[in-house]
């Protein structure tokens, strides 16, 4: 089995600008969110289970989720949220743990947005990477990438672990205020020290082998 480092953050930390640079390096990334909106395209798996559960209206008329509808229920009722995971959350599991079985790389990055808050990957997991920059970059890059109203974001951002907490549970962290420059530096940094971990490993070490965290 690969070395496996969970990737996380808040929402608009640049969580996907990560796992790209990590890809342009040769790493095999795993990515939930990637596996979630497959599941929930037109004639996605999860879609006949989602409409008996929330009705038509939550389809687009091409047939997928319309994440927007999707979005104003979950937010707004707690019990639609905890339906919508009961669905999605053990197909996501499923795909996530075939794909990890299959690889033959030597070490694969896994991206879940909520890794710490679920908590469903931590017998795969032995690093967790947190992607972190001020509340008020999240927001910034939220609504301008997905059109997304301030209040929803904030509403995303308090749906998850607070900024220290997450933090306090990283094992590596990348500090994603600046530019794309800067974040690949850093993820460069970690790709070779990911790379040497995944050595240590095939060689018969454990985690405690790896020294503290960067």
């Amino acid at each position: 089995m690969p070395y496996c480092i969970g990737l996380t953050g808040g929402i608009g930390s640049g969580k996907s600008s990560a796992a790209t640079i990590f890809s342009e390096l040769g790493t095999e990334i795993i990515d939930t969110d990637e596996i979630s909106h497959a599941l929930t395209q037109a004639g996605g798996e999860a879609m006949p289970s989602i409409v008996a559960a929330f009705g038509p209206e939550v389809v687009a008329d091409d047939g997928s989720l319309d994440r927007a509808a999707m979005r104003k229920l979950v937010f707004s009722n707690p019990e639609h949220r905890r339906r919508l995971e009961g669905i999605l959350h053990p197909l996501i599991g499923k795909e996530t743990r075939s794909r990890f079985s299959r690889s033959e790389a030597p070490y694969v990055i896994l991206v879940v947005p909520l890794l710490l808050e679920a908590g469903g990957y931590r017998d795969l997991v032995r690093r967790t990477l947190v992607i972190d920059c001020d509340e008020s970059q999240q927001i910034r890059r939220a609504t301008q990438r997905n059109g997304l109203s301030e209040a929803t974001v904030k509403a995303v951002m308090t749906a998850q672990l607070p900024r220290q907490q997450r933090l306090s549970l990283a094992d590596d962290i990348i500090r994603n205020d600046g530019d794309i420059a800067e974040l690949r530096e850093q993820v460069i940094a970690l790709h070779q020290q990911y790379q040497s971990y995944s050595e240590i490993k095939a060689g018969g070490g454990d985690k405690s082998d790896l020294g503290s965290p960067v």
